[in-house]
């Protein structure tokens, strides 16, 4: 667990093929509705409900994700980060150098168009080896019908669909796209020539004033022998070291801040210390999928009161132009509190996020807040899945997402006895 990208070795070549053709279906599935292979029940749900916005604003979106080169290995594999496991099933954290391209037509007009680069982080859960959790229960991927592990492999009661273990794991459980923040074209065209401009005349300045050193004498003459041109090209080759060394003191300075804003590294640690005294296989980038993942649940749905993942207020308007929602870094944890068996956690984090609204298509980099509860006296089960619920009360199975009263004995399910929900979303 927790291994840096210097240390990063090629996932597993089996996960290395499904992320492949997961991340390379998601573009059609989030624009065109169309099925995506390996997403597990909750992924594919948020996705279908992404789609779903899309067509309510009446836009097409074209949406592709490709290899940013065919050269590098990091443009062709996929490369294990984190990983974490529990009694039946371990899950994978692979990376990939990927580029985004996404194009918006509103009555056939080409409104707007980018081209993003990203990582892209997929998590990968498998069953453990020779591990064989056959009570738990699983979606049928052919009808839907909640049935346990074994009755699927033995045939599903439903359809009669058979399955082996390895038509059934592994799964993709988690995705995002982080912004690796380099430098845009805008910030090329606009801060080389600045920086340019200045060291040249920074030179026409200071070159005069040099003649009396001797060290400098033929340097300052080949300068004025040259004319201007060469001013200029020398300015702009200074020009392009120094927008470079501006542009790491901005970085800089902007994690800096971040520290402040988003969170201090000492409360991601004492959450993390927290949470692992209730489950020793916690993990810090467990949790930053899961909370991704339930904050696109939340802006993407159409009536967040109906989701068994928020508890809270009615989501400002503005939640609901958007169409496309990517994590851009800094994921920090505020604060927690613990208070009668519930744990509160508060997030901050960098968004891209693309809008739509009266037919015009904005950009923003804003910062989410989330707050997230669960409760302490349970461990945290790693592979939990909304769709799949055991009923607390009679014990049967059932998909709670579009009903939350177990159809075997009526009794309301509330989220929060299995799995973590977000109480609180603001954008800032």
């Amino acid at each position: 667990m927790g291994k840096n990208y210097l240390q990063a070795i090629p996932i597993d070549p089996s996960y290395d093929e499904k992320l492949i053709s997961f991340s390379s279906s998601l573009g059609d599935a989030i624009g065109k509705g169309e099925d995506i292979p390996y997403a597990d029940n909750d992924v594919a749900y948020t996705i279908d409900l992404q789609n779903r916005r899309i067509k309510e604003k009446d836009i097409e979106l074209d949406y592709q994700v490709y290899k940013r080169t065919k050269d590098s290995a990091l443009g062709n594999t996929f490369f294990d980060v984190e990983d974490w496991n529990d009694k039946h099933y371990k899950s994978t954290v692979g990376f990939a150098v990927l580029g985004v391209r996404r194009k918006i037509r509103k009555n056939g007009e080409l409104i707007y168009i980018d081209d993003l680069k990203r990582v892209f982080y997929g998590t990968v859960t498998d069953v453990i080896s020779d591990s064989h959790p056959d009570d738990e229960t699983h979606i049928c991927p052919n009808c839907a019908a909640v049935s346990t592990i074994a009755e699927l492999q033995n045939g599903c009661p439903y359809c009669g669909t058979q399955y082996k273990m390895d038509d059934l794991f592994p799964k993709i459980t988690g995705f995002y796209f982080f912004d690796q923040l380099q430098m845009t074209k805008k910030q090329v065209l606009i801060g080389w020539p600045v920086c340019a401009l200045i060291c040249t005349i920074a030179i026409f300045a200071v070159a005069p004033t040099l003649r009396s050193f001797h060290l400098t004498e033929n340097m300052i003459n080949t300068i004025f022998q040259n004319g201007p041109v060469f001013v200029v090209v020398l300015g702009a080759m200074y020009g392009f070291f120094l927008f470079l060394f501006m542009h790491l003191l901005f970085k800089i300075a902007k994690a800096i801040v971040d520290l402040d804003r988003m969170g201090t590294a000492e409360s991601r640690s004492r959450f993390e210390l927290r949470m692992k005294k209730i489950t020793p296989e916690f993990s810090y980038e467990y949790f930053k999928n899961k909370a991704i993942s339930l904050i696109k649940t939340a802006v993407y749905s159409g009536d967040e009161s109906t989701l068994l993942c928020y508890k809270g207020d009615p989501l400002p308007a503005e939640f609901k132009d958007i169409i496309d929602l990517n994590y851009a870094g800094t994921f920090g944890i505020k604060g927690f509190n613990e208070e009668n068996g519930i744990v509160s956690v508060e997030t901050r984090s960098y968004f891209d996020v693309l809008s739509v609204r009266d037919g015009k298509v904005g950009s923003t980099l804003p910062v989410i807040s989330a707050t997230f509860q669960r409760r302490t006296d349970i461990p945290v089960d790693m592979n939990f899945s909304m769709t799949r619920i055991a009923c607390p009360s009679c014990t049967k199975s059932f998909n709670p997402v579009q009903n939350k009263f177990c159809p075997s004995c009526g009794k309301e399910y509330e989220l929060i006895t299995d799995d973590w929900v977000l109480t609180e979303l603001k954008m800032s």
